[in-house]
């Protein structure tokens, strides 16, 4: 496997954790970058652009990255805030009217980022062809009923959280969110991050094929070969599980590769970037970053303790294990490990993820063309991750 880029020294067991992604845990494609105190220490694609074809992924190769869109999409309320324009222990019916339907009125937008809300799935899920009208997912779920006591307990909101945040960002700015983070956070970093994406970047072919693959069988011998829980398990087989039914909010879920799926945006799930500009994204959140020329990070102090104080932690009405959550971003724990347990960001289920680490200055980025069952810890990031955490120990040395 012929693996392009570059690392700074001492980060050399990036790269190498890289390569053995593709030789033990059956990469297709992909891209990892690295950022420390807003400088960029690793630079690394390798293998196919598209997940079923021959064409070499390129530097500036991007592919859909799921729920990590989730953690970009989370910087446009925060930011709102901190301008004064959203106020967080406002009642989304506030700026939202409608939203005040079957007894949501008191829905705080807090307990929207923070997973708390109660509106996990749709009691009449949307078809892929209203999913690309922004008006219908906000409308059905200003009309679905909570699913329990809004504030009382937490499950991940998998698809409904894009649509309540994308209505918030429209009432309070007059736009979406994509167009927000278009106009305010990527286009000032020339960031190659987008939700929408524009019909000339399609045009260019910038952007991947993505699909699902499977696990390598595992190599013969000893070791511990990791299994779900059983009740993980269970909770995606029963059709009538809340996890199920989350996660079916759109049914059938859309062609991913659809150039009309992918111009749509949808701050759930289909945001689209390089690692590099995921990275990028993630070191402007927490301080100055090469080439930008910014001298302050997109967060104040008090924001950004605010993204990640832990708001919501235990056991996940929806995914049926341990999360810890900020507003609007997944916390260091044991269903997301990141790099420390002050780290804020966000995984995409079967592979992507995005991430800071305030206390060490670093910024992560890694997105795949190549799917695979996880939800929150996809063991290709998760190598990758550990071979940062491992070189960080011999830089500081």
């Amino acid at each position: 496997m012929d693996v392009n880029g570059t690392v700074a020294e001492g980060f050399e067991p990036v790269r190498d954790a890289f390569v053995r992604n593709f030789e033990e845990l059956g990469e297709r494609g992909a891209a990892v970058a690295v950022y420390r105190d807003g400088r960029r220490v690793v630079d690394l694609w390798g293998g196919t652009k598209d997940v079923d074809g021959t064409a070499p992924w390129q530097r500036g190769t991007a592919q859909v990255m799921r729920s990590a869109t989730k953690g970009v999409a989370a910087a446009v309320p925060l930011l709102l805030h901190q301008r004064g324009e959203l106020d967080l222990d406002a009642p989304v019916g506030e700026y939202w009217p409608e939203f005040k339907a079957h007894g949501k009125d008191r829905v705080l937008v807090r307990q929207v980022l923070n997973h708390r809300a109660g509106l996990p799935l749709l009691d009449r899920p949307l078809t892929p062809e209203d999913a690309l009208d922004p008006s219908r997912g906000p409308e059905a779920v200003a009309a679905q009923a909570p699913v329990w006591e809004p504030g009382t307990d937490h499950g991940y909101h998998a698809l409904t959280y894009g649509w309540m945040l994308d209505e918030l960002v429209r009432r309070v700015t007059g736009q979406g969110a994509g167009e927000w983070i278009a106009n305010e956070i990527a286009g000032p970093l020339g960031l190659d991050l987008w939700l929408g994406l524009p019909q000339a970047e399609e045009a260019a072919g910038r952007t991947g094929r993505v699909g699902r693959i499977d696990a390598p069988e595992p190599a013969p011998g000893p070791g511990l070969r990791v299994r779900p829980k059983r009740a993980v398990t269970e909770a995606y087989d029963d059709p009538d599980s809340l996890t199920r039914r989350a996660f079916a909010a759109i049914t059938p879920f859309p062609d991913q590769n659809d150039p009309a799926y992918r111009a749509t945006a949808l701050p759930a799930t289909n945001g689209i970037a390089t690692a590099d500009a995921l990275a990028r994204f993630y070191a402007a959140l927490i301080g100055e970053v090469d080439g930008t020329g910014r001298a302050l990070p997109l967060f104040d102090p008090v924001t950004l303790a605010a993204a990640r104080a832990e708001e919501s932690a235990g056991p996940d009405r929806v995914l049926v294990v341990n999360t810890r959550f900020g507003l609007g971003y997944m916390l260091h724990g044991s269903a997301s490990p990141l790099l420390g347990p002050g780290s804020f960001g966000h995984p995409g289920r079967g592979g992507a993820l995005g991430f800071a680490d305030p206390e060490t200055g670093v910024s992560f980025g890694y997105v795949t063309n190549g799917f695979r069952k996880t939800v929150t810890a996809d063991p290709r990031a998760q190598a990758l991750v550990r071979a940062v955490r491992g070189a960080l120990e011999q830089v500081i040395r």
